[in-house]
């Protein structure tokens, strides 16, 4: 089962910035712990040089916004993503570290992904830049941070078919289901909004549909404003008092039809309600481990609904099968796993393109730096007399430093003669990026169709037993697993 963790990793650990990110990133991409550095990828900078890359954009921040927070500066932000023994592979946990970094950063920062495979556990470490890719400004860490990387974490993982943690930890001492406990209970409000979920129906009538509300213990008044007293509550509430979406016109637009809400999910009533899974579409969704739920407590009424839920998602499991052709396990297998398959090739052909951009963006850099400072450079190698090419090199050592790094740069790829156009360089980069793009949409097309093939999947592991047993077959001899990362 997939855990989550997020750190900031501040200056004052290592008394320089430089020291702080080398110390972090070297860590991450231990050759001991990443089979020799394989299993190591960057996005917008090269993993070898990553520390040097984001020291450098936070050179370029300082003097962009005169911001310098000291020995408190906040170089980067580690995570960490762990996942059940045997459950995947150090390959698809690198492509899953990427996606989560990509979804938590926006694409706005630059970070490096290094999957560990030196324990029991494979587990992937994400180190990315305090300071956006445009460095005008730095990640701002929020409340319930860890708790937002957790959801999105969980959501890939749910993606690409592997199990997540019931009861992840926030911090030390508390747990997410004493988070969940401890918040406060639903508004008047929002039990009303919840009410009108429930009992709206297209079609019927706004009278029917207040009728259905009356039925369900509310008190109505109605007249200029329609008003409703939920079950149990001190005083009216107007529904135009209520968001958007529960006003008088709002209710009555979508008893016609004519504008579509997707119901929020309902309100927590009590602090020991079991988590049920959220209202079912025709798809078939995770079958649930009745069993392991019962060991942790849940009661015979959960036994009851989990049951009939789990017989529900076992007809759309055989219902999804026989739509889309599938008679047999073995061809269910297969075509999950060709699916995944065009998804890798797809992020593989994705990170080559990003390379390529990323190698003309720096061709276009050196270009440009070389033709500035060219001219200076000429003029330092004709002068002949020692003294005069000494003083004109001490006036002049940046722009001649620049244009010497940027020759080095030419030769080291390999570039004789005429050097391309910043014109040619452009229109190559736009070129790949349409391709990119269209990988992309190929991509987000092939997930739905990844997460049902995944689901039917393990839902028919589930119901024909053979999950129990290959997990048995991959079980350590420990009684245990252990899912922390080291």
């Amino acid at each position: 089962m997939a855990t989550t963790y997020l750190k900031a990793i501040h200056r004052t650990n290592s008394g320089s910035i430089s020291a702080a990110l080398k110390t972090a990133i070297n860590y991450d991409k231990n050759p001991d712990k990443t089979n020799g550095g394989a299993l190591v990828l960057g996005y917008e900078c090269a993993p070898q040089l990553a520390a040097s890359e984001f020291l450098l954009s936070k050179t370029r921040y300082e003097q962009i916004t005169g911001r310098n927070q000291g020995k408190n500066d906040v170089v980067g932000y580690q995570m960490r993503q762990s996942f059940k023994p045997g459950e995947i592979t150090p390959e698809e946990a690198l492509e899953i570290g990427r996606d989560t970094a990509m979804r938590f950063t926006k694409g706005q920062h630059q970070f490096i992904v290094a999957v560990h495979v030196n324990t029991n556990c494979v587990h992937s470490h994400i180190f990315f830049n305090s300071v956006t890719l445009d460095c005008s400004r730095k990640f701002k860490d929020f409340k319930y941070s860890a708790l937002a990387l957790r959801k999105i974490s969980d959501h890939i993982c749910t993606e690409h078919g592997l199990s997540v943690i019931e009861n992840p930890r926030l911090s030390k001492g508390s747990n997410y289901a004493k988070y969940m406990q401890g918040r406060k209970p639903p508004t008047s409000r929002d039990t009303l909004q919840d009410l009108i979920d429930e009992n709206l129906i297209v079609g019927q009538s706004f009278g029917e549909f207040l009728v259905k509300l009356k039925r369900a213990g509310c008190e109505i008044k109605t007249g200029k404003h329609t008003a409703v007293k939920i079950p149990g509550g001190k005083k009216n509430i107007r529904f135009d008092s209520l968001e958007d979406d529960y006003t008088d016109a709002a209710i009555r637009e979508r008893l016609t039809g004519t504008r579509n809400v997707t119901p929020k999910e309902k309100s927590v009533t009590t602090p020991n309600a079991p988590a049920m899974p959220p209202r079912t579409s025709d798809k078939p969704n995770l079958m649930i481990d009745i069993q392991a739920k019962i060991r942790q407590g849940y009661g015979e009424g959960y036994e009851h609904w989990a049951r009939i839920f789990n017989l529900k998602q076992a007809a759309k499991t055989l219902i999804f099968l026989q739509e889309n052709g599938i008679d047999s396990y073995d061809d269910l297998k297969a075509k999950a796993s060709a699916v995944s398959g065009k998804m890798s090739r797809l992020t593989s052909e994705i990170r080559d393109i990003e390379a390529k951009q990323k190698d003309i963006t720096e061709l276009q850099k050196q270009i440009g730096t070389y033709t500035k400072t060219r001219a200076v450079y000429n003029e330092y190698k004709g002068i002949k007399n020692p003294r005069r090419r000494t003083e004109f090199y001490e006036a002049n050592r940046t722009d001649i430093a620049l244009c010497q790094a940027a020759k080095k740069y030419f030769d080291a790829q390999g570039f004789k003669g005429k050097l391309p156009s910043i014109n040619t360089l452009k229109q190559e980069w736009a070129t790949l990026d349409v391709e990119k793009k269209l990988r992309y949409k190929d991509y987000h097309a092939l997930k739905p169709r990844h997460k049902e093939l995944q689901t039917a999947l393990m839902n028919a592991d589930n119901m024909l037993g053979t999950r129990h047993a290959q997990a048995q077959e991959r079980q350590s001899p420990r009684k245990s697993y252990d899912y922390g990362a080291r």
